[in-house]
């Protein structure tokens, strides 16, 4: 066995240096931030008025609500069957809204990508489409419901509005991602743009584009919950919130919640196993 001839030498690789990373003014933005939300933190819970109400018991009585939501669920007022064809409305809520976003979101995120738009056209779309993210889906559901009025189709506006925002930004990336070459190599060839996108962009970014269209379902299959109660759109969320605040019946909003869970189980299972499938297909 050969030793090394230095005397010093222990026998052990090295030590790695990890480079710190500097301390610049996005960090102390993001540090002073942070330290501003714990102080405020600190301080609205030393502040708040409680109104003689005991913390403690306030938390056991939460948990004992929560003991019987969950191990007495039932239905009452509900049956399996109303159940179930909630869960279905609240289901194709979300579809339609899922499937109206995505298509128009396609379209105009080839116009946001860079490398398939200029950068006026890109920052214009990109810009509009970060303010619409921005304001909360429940926001623009209430905004539309003062033309429609409050029910499905305020719900459906409101969430096919903020699922385009979102979808734009991931096709656009996804499509940004292709390799310059394949396309300057299908431009010096004579493609058009349209060719480009439907030869090298869109079976490219197939199984992304996928993705993130499953990823944006699942979302709005919560939302679409939330609206059922919120916005009067029917589904699974209006007899949760009937069961909530109407009938007070902690067993039957257990039950919605134990429906609500399953599918969204399912849902999650269907989405891996197609996107399995997606990254073995040759």
């Amino acid at each position: 066995m050969l030793k090394s001839a230095d005397p010093h030498y222990s026998g052990l690789p090295a030590p790695v240096s990890v480079p710190l990373k500097p301390f610049n003014k996005a960090a102390f933005m993001i540090r002073v931030t942070l330290l501003g939300l714990v102080i405020l933190s600190i301080y609205g819970f030393i502040t708040f008025d409680y109104r003689g109400v005991n913390t403690l018991d306030g938390l056991l009585a939460s948990f004992k609500n929560f003991k019987v939501m969950f191990t007495q669920a039932h239905f009452k007022h509900l049956t399996f069957g109303e159940a179930l064809y909630g869960i279905l409305v609240t289901v194709g809520l979300a579809f339609l809204t899922t499937l109206f976003g995505g298509i128009i979101a396609l379209f105009l995120g080839l116009f946001a990508a860079r490398n398939l738009s200029n950068n006026k056209v890109s920052n214009i779309i990109k810009s509009i489409a970060a303010f619409i993210r921005a304001v909360p889906t429940v926001l623009w559901v209430l905004i539309f419901a003062v033309a429609a009025g409050l029910g499905s189709v305020a719900a459906v506006v409101g969430m096919t509005f903020h699922s385009v925002s979102y979808l734009i930004k991931a096709y656009s990336e996804s499509f940004e991602e292709l390799d310059e070459g394949v396309i300057e190599a299908l431009k010096g060839s004579g493609a058009n743009w349209w060719q480009i996108v439907n030869q090298a962009v869109l079976p490219t970014a197939l199984t992304s584009i996928l993705s993130w269209t499953f990823f944006r379902f699942e979302i709005n299959f919560g939302v679409a919950v939330a609206m059922g109660a919120a916005a009067g759109a029917g589904g699974i969320g209006f007899d949760m919130f009937m069961a909530s605040s109407y009938y007070l019946d902690l067993g039957e909003i257990g039950m919605i919640t134990y429906f609500i869970l399953a599918f969204a189980i399912l849902l999650e299972v269907f989405a891996t196993k197609l996107k399995a499938r997606l990254h073995n297909k040759p």
